[in-house]
């Protein structure tokens, strides 16, 4: 074959190619650290659509025996169970709640109203309040020193939070005003939910090959704690506390009590705190005690006792199941980190990421500890 007059003949500057030369980095190496830089680039750019992935994903986990079930009652036709599935979950839990909340935002706005126009003129203290044995002449007092005097809010306000009260009446009011991002939000998770319904299976297949590759000794394990620790969390603490705020709710609206169905939503948001929902319960019964309906203060008392012990002892421990039991602390940290990181939605993710951790955390100290066993048989 004869070379080209425009091509010159010399060799090149960096040597001969040679096909037998190995990488300096193994290519299984770099195709998980490419995989590792893909997930974080998409987390990056994907960021504001991670919410609502993560709380179908966390759904579709809670969801999936009952969704099985459905499954085979359909005859195993996928889209028809997922489409089923996906009307069942917004008639019976996405529409209430979000009628719920609507309801309570609203409800918000009018006690900052009333914050604002207190602020402004000053309010005496309440009788009932004032007359409370032993300790109503001391709550007189202090109602007078942070509240009862113009503009005393607005100081007090300024030294808990450092913000203005016309700030956080106005924060307030827009949060009640957009409410067609959380329709928003909500549409695309019921979207992101139909797919986790209708392909779950065959990702989990792909994400357990890609995961046998990562972790070849862990894996099994990890990827059986975290659908039971989602099933765990989201059943045994969400749904628990959910239940608790309407039955609770329902039993303020009973007894009279104003602002019921707020007072019930911000029961069932405590209730994800172990002893908030008792704690809620016990104030709203001293409210109705204090204001001059002591039948109804002791009723309602007697009544969240009950329910809330039958709930502990009886319906709990049916619910929670999986391998992970958060205390009080990781559920706090979670519960408050996921509102702060996430919003709403943090309230039922935040606990799941922090029992996940958990989980792996205890599974790792587990592997340690069986690790030190066995060099001691060994020696």
């Amino acid at each position: 074959m004869q070379q080209r007059p425009d091509i010159p003949s010399e060799p090149p500057w960096l040597g001969v190619s040679s096909s037998q030369r190995s990488a300096l980095v193994p290519p299984r190496s770099v195709a998980r650290w490419l995989l590792v830089l893909i997930v974080v680039a998409g987390i990056y750019f994907f960021h504001d659509f991670l919410v609502p992935v993560l709380a179908a994903v966390v759904i579709g986990f809670a969801s999936w025996p009952a969704y099985r079930a459905l499954l085979n009652q359909l005859g195993g036709n996928r889209a028809t169970a997922a489409t089923v599935a996906i009307l069942l979950i917004l008639l019976f839990l996405i529409v209430p709640l979000f009628f719920a909340v609507t309801y309570t935002i609203d409800e918000i706005g009018q006690w900052f109203s009333w914050a604002v126009e207190t602020n402004s003129t000053g309010a005496p203290t309440p009788s009932w309040l004032a007359n409370l044995p032993a300790v109503g002449e001391w709550l007189d007092s202090q109602w007078t020193t942070y509240i009862g005097h113009p503009g005393a809010i607005g100081e007090l306000v300024q030294i808990v939070s450092g913000a203005n009260i016309g700030n956080i009446y106005r924060a307030i009011l827009a949060t009640g005003s957009s409410a067609f991002d959380i329709i928003l939000t909500l549409l695309f998770m019921m979207i992101v939910l139909f797919f986790v319904y209708r392909d779950g299976e065959a990702f989990a297949r792909q994400v357990d090959v890609l995961g046998e590759r990562i972790l070849p000794t862990r894996w099994e394990r990890f990827s059986r704690v975290v659908p039971a620790t989602i099933k765990s969390t989201v059943v045994g603490t969400t749904l628990i506390a959910i239940g608790e705020g309407i039955v609770l709710g329902s039993a303020y609206w009973i007894a009279g009590v104003p602002s019921h169905v707020t007072l019930g939503v911000l029961t069932g948001v405590m209730a994800l705190v172990p002893g908030g929902a008792p704690l809620s319960m016990t104030l709203v019964s001293t409210y109705l005690v204090a204001s001059g309906s002591p039948a109804a203060g002791i009723a309602l008392f007697a009544w969240g006792a009950l329910e809330l012990f039958i709930v502990d002892k009886a319906i709990r421990p049916r619910l929670v199941g999986g391998p992970i039991s958060l205390p009080f602390l990781p559920t706090f940290f979670g519960l408050i980190g996921g509102v702060k990181t996430m919003g709403f939605v943090g309230l039922f993710i935040g606990p799941v990421l922090m029992a996940l951790f958990v989980a792996i955390w205890r599974e790792w100290v587990r592997e340690a500890e069986q690790d030190e066993i066995r060099s001691r048989q060994g020696e």
